[in-house]
């Protein structure tokens, strides 16, 4: 399987990760998706001015976050304070959602050297919003955020050098970004510069520091390295083999809906290899990975040679899931 389809990491799905992280200000390690900042059990102390309006945003206190940041933008020419207003205009938070504002105060911030509001802008130049296409501008400040130690600006520079439309493909500069990336908490970009290490694109071919990136960005929850990372316990390559702990991690995937994961603890359980041999959840995961689109001929022969009454456990324990991928196909 080639490179940029194992990352499956296509420009529009990067980019449509890239565009719900938070536009905190200068961060040097994105939060996770989808992790909500809970509201602290007592007041918080005393924050300096320019950290008032990202309290309030945190807290989603949308309204406050607005008037204080506006009133900083406005007092101060604050670039922090100017790139989450873009990011409230951006999203519609406290605020009519409003893509030609975010853009606007984006570029304020970005041109006083704001990253993040450099980032979130090239986002805007790349898919269209709040004015129209620009691809050049969008590298430029893919670019300009990167140099300045932007991780998703690096992550997605290097997608562009993997996808070699814009400029020719070069898988070395792409795993140089990535590492950049990598290096600076991007999970993301571990994922890939694992991958790259792993098939020898753009670096030389490491078992060691493939195994150690896809176990970071296994760590931080990203299915396609669990499996990765689980497959290189399972066989030894480049760590201590661990094949309990591997099929842990395959298990977790498989719950996960990772159809490569879900075909793993079938033929684990059904050879009993790893974990104790288990007939009727092996043709469950089965059933469900091939639903998934990854059949198994081994174990096409497997399940048929179960009893009835074995085949038919085995059905109604998959049907849950084989009902949910036929809702979503």
């Amino acid at each position: 399987m080639s490179a940029k389809r194992k990352i499956r990491l296509t420009l529009a799905a990067c980019l449509a990760v890239a565009l719900v992280l938070p536009a905190h200000a200068q961060t040097t390690k994105p939060a996770k998706p989808g992790v909500k900042n809970a509201a602290p059990a007592a007041a918080a102390p005393a924050q300096p001015d320019s950290d008032v309006a990202y309290g309030a945003y945190q807290r989603g206190h949308y309204l406050t976050a607005f008037a204080e940041a506006k009133r900083r933008a406005d007092a101060t020419g604050d670039p922090k304070s100017m790139t989450l207003l873009g990011e409230l205009y951006a999203n519609g938070q406290g605020v009519p959602l409003d893509e030609n504002k975010a853009a606007e105060w984006y570029k304020l911030a970005a041109g006083r050297g704001d990253r993040q509001a450099m980032f979130q802008l090239a986002l805007f130049r790349f898919t269209g919003r709040g004015g129209p296409t620009n691809r050049d501008e969008a590298v430029k400040l893919f670019t300009a955020a990167a140099k300045l130690g932007h991780p998703a600006a690096a992550y997605n520079l290097g997608l562009l050098y993997l996808d070699g439309d814009l400029f020719p493909q070069d898988f070395a500069r792409a795993a140089e970004l990535f590492r950049t990336a990598a290096e600076a908490g991007n999970p993301e970009a571990q994922y890939a510069l694992g991958t790259f290490y792993k098939e020898g694109r753009g670096v030389k071919q490491d078992p060691r520091e493939a195994a150690r990136w896809l176990g970071a960005a296994s760590s931080a929850g990203i299915v396609d390295a669990e499996v990765e990372y689980a497959i290189a316990l399972f066989n030894g390559n480049g760590v201590t083999k661990n094949e309990a702990a591997a099929t842990d991690l395959f298990l977790k995937s498989a719950r996960r809906g990772s159809p490569i994961a879900q075909n793993r603890m079938a033929n684990i359980l059904a050879r009993g290899i790893g974990r104790a041999a288990d007939p009727v959840e092996a043709a469950k995961w089965h059933l469900i990975a091939k639903a998934g689109g990854n059949g198994d001929p081994w174990l096409d022969d497997f399940v048929a040679k179960l009893t009835p009454d074995q085949r038919a456990e085995a059905q109604k324990a998959a049907k849950p899931w084989l009902d949910l991928l036929a809702f979503n196909p």
